[in-house]
């Protein structure tokens, strides 16, 4: 069986199997329209479905850190039966009708996502050192694009919501069996020490890991609120059009665009913190990505074209920065603590996701898409103040080999 043997190979499988195992995230947002004609779910239950995925994730992260399930078991075979289990519970969005029940079979898929997002950034770092940033950063990208991937299913079978949801559990339970058959764990990969809540607590009393941490979650009250909605955007700026004849949606393959111009855009940020530091490359994206935030929602929509570029502009930089915080992270802790501290990082994160993913439609329903997008670019702000603050230090010679 091929097997991964150099590093190079491990974090094209492993990026490979986080592309696939992420598809299932946003599935039902890239099928609203369909939920909520077929399932009459209302648009303020379809930002519930979202948000049931992100506090399942925030619980499946906290509770593998709290049992210290990472230790207990392989973290390739935790990655790879979370991927099989996430993808089984997306499937239950077919067959049933209620809307309480579909909201819960969604936290749980969150939950099982809990052991696939995490694992896979402790996998990539138990093969580099020298890199690291780079490394992350294009497994991002491939959750990026296989955040994105249901809207290109969607595209394609414009037709049939199941398809979509049927498509993206096969490509999680593929993603699974990729990084726990092909992957292997890596040279530096190091035992994690007994879940420890006092070190976690004198951790974030440190200057350099609370800033980290600051920065993330700035970075995180935008992403997700964007990534949810900004299907619904472009179908208010596009409307329903097609590409070929009857097929192939057009605001879902523009949507689907935003998501792999992102995963681009974070390899290359990953490259590029190697070279210029990763507080200089993460407070660039986010002043990028909070200034299109700040003004893309007032324009109107026959400004299609021009919404569209910034949209892409936006997709770009609004993920470059994220793993740069993930591998700050990792650089300015222990690391036989690494996978606790980016386990709570990611789980402190994610929670925040749900306020600002929930807070983006009543804006939009009272103040219009302008204000609504407007309240993402606080966070950009707070989190290049943060990033900006961490330069500053000494601790800041431990990121990039000294870049900072």
């Amino acid at each position: 069986m091929l097997k991964a043997e150099t590093r190079s190979q491990a974090l094209i499988f492993v990026s490979a199997a986080t592309f696939l195992s992420l598809s299932v995230w946003f599935s039902t947002n890239a099928i609203s329209g369909a939920l909520e004609l077929e399932k009459s779910i209302g648009e303020s239950s379809i930002a519930l479905l979202t948000i049931a995925v992100q506090l399942g994730f925030v619980f499946g992260t906290l509770l593998i850190a709290v049992t210290n399930l990472s230790d207990l078991v392989n973290t390739r075979t935790l990655f790879a039966v979370s991927a099989v289990l996430a993808a089984l519970t997306n499937l239950l969005v077919i067959p049933l009708d209620s809307t309480p029940a579909i909201i819960s079979a969604r936290f749980i898929t969150g939950a099982f996502l809990g052991g696939v997002y995490p694992p896979a950034m402790k996998v990539i770092s138990g093969w580099y050192t020298k890199g690291r940033g780079f490394a992350l950063g294009t497994m991002v990208g491939a959750l990026t694009i296989g955040s994105g991937s249901p809207h290109l299913l969607r595209s394609i079978f414009s037709d049939n919501w199941q398809a979509v949801i049927v498509g993206s559990s096969i490509l999680a339970i593929t993603g699974g069996a990729i990084l726990r058959f092909v992957v292997t764990d890596g040279p530096h990969d190091v035992n994690g020490a007994r879940f420890n809540p006092r070190y976690l607590l004198g951790a974030l009393a440190e200057r350099g890991p609370r800033l980290a941490l600051a920065g993330y979650l700035g970075h995180q009250w935008e992403l997700y609120a964007m990534w949810a909605w900004i299907g619904s955007y472009m179908v208010y700026v596009i409307g329903e059009k097609s590409l070929i004849g009857d097929s192939l949606d057009l605001a879902s393959a523009l949507t689907f665009l935003v998501f792999a111009l992102g995963a681009v855009a974070s390899s290359y940020a990953g490259a590029w913190s190697e070279k210029i530091g990763r507080t200089a490359v993460s407070s660039i994206a986010m002043v990028i990505s909070g200034g299109v935030a700040a003004v893309i929602g007032f324009m109107p929509p026959e400004m299609s074209i021009l919404i569209v570029i910034l949209a892409m502009i936006w997709g770009a930089s609004v993920i470059a920065d994220s793993a740069q915080f993930s591998t700050a992270m990792t650089e300015l802790s222990d690391p036989a603590y690494r996978g606790t501290m980016l386990t709570f990082q990611t789980g402190v994160g994610f929670a925040l996701t749900a306020v600002s993913i929930w807070l983006l439609p009543i804006v939009k329903d009272s103040s219009g898409w302008g204000w609504a997008f407007a309240m993402l670019a606080l966070g950009p702000a707070v989190g290049t103040a943060a990033m900006l603050r961490l330069r500053s230090l000494p601790e800041s010679t431990n990121l990039a080999a000294g870049k900072r």
